[in-house]
């Protein structure tokens, strides 16, 4: 069960993990993890730049890890530019990322959150590599970290998101399906709007393998609600899906949102 807290409207945690991913002005930072949270918001709109400006701010505030908040808040932000380049379809050079952040904490007790998130950046990039049984064992780790400590919700979100992507490059959609309807149950008790956008949005390609229309059907509600909060990386991916497996073109289309991406720093590989 995620560990619900109540973030406050308007607020930088609200933006990045509840129910405002799409605001505008943002509250200047007041701590390093701030500034993470920053890089979170701006990232999951498309802003990638100004994304990447943030974490350089906070890469200035943690050098030299004096603390174990600075070493945690150091893997957070490469894991973080991880996510960026992976994105984008850098998997490869995004592994260097994740394995600077795994590197930063793999040994610090207590406090799995950004050792998690290495570890299912890692899976995600060995998928994008082609190497699925390293995937799946990089998030069983994951998965070890997790049992031992409750109420990582964003954590656990996460593994069931990398677990329906091995198994759809797998080709087992079943399973597929069973990972994204356990990530959509999860991010249903959460606050994240953006979290419970992409679960949707791996049911629908989880479709793909076994019902066509439904999953064009649910990928366009998805594409509606990523225009509707500003969630232009997920509008991109359902727009692939939607034109993938219809033909038709969504409107915008997948490479008119691409190019407002990359007018953002974005930088996508050329679709294909």
């Amino acid at each position: 069960m995620p560990n619900e807290t109540t973030a406050l409207p308007g607020s930088l945690e609200s933006a990045a993990f509840g129910a405002d991913p799409d605001l505008d002005r943002l509250p200047a930072p007041c701590s390093a993890r701030d500034w993470w949270t920053t890089a979170v918001v701006l990232g999951g709109q498309g802003h990638y730049a100004r994304a990447r400006a943030a974490l350089d701010v906070l890469d200035r505030l943690t050098a030299g890890f004096s603390t174990h908040s600075d070493r945690v808040l150091a893997s957070l932000s490469a894991s973080t530019r991880a996510s960026f380049l992976r994105q984008s379809g850098r998997h490869a050079l995004a592994s260097t990322w994740d394995g600077r952040a795994l590197a930063i904490v793999g040994g610090l007790p207590g406090d799995p959150e950004a050792a998690c998130d290495a570890l299912t950046g890692l899976a995600a990039d060995a998928l994008g590599c082609g190497r699925l049984p390293l995937g799946w064992r990089l998030l069983a780790q994951c998965r070890a970290r997790l049992d031992a400590e409750g109420g990582l919700w964003r954590q656990e979100i996460r593994i069931e998101w990398v677990s329906a992507e091995l198994a759809l490059a797998g080709g087992d959609f079943a399973r597929a399906g069973r990972h994204a309807e356990r990530a959509v149950e999860l991010s249903a008790e959460s606050e994240s709007v953006r979290h419970r956008v992409k679960s949707d949005l791996l049911r629908s390609a989880a479709l793909t393998g076994t019902d066509a229309s439904a999953a064009v059907k649910m990928a366009a509600d998805v594409f509606a609600r990523c225009r509707q909060y500003g969630l232009l990386p997920l509008a991109w991916a359902s727009s692939l899906l939607i034109e993938g497996v219809s033909g038709e073109r969504t409107s915008p289309s997948a490479q008119e949102i691409g190019d407002l991406i990359a007018m953002r720093g974005g930088s996508l590989l050329p679709l294909s």
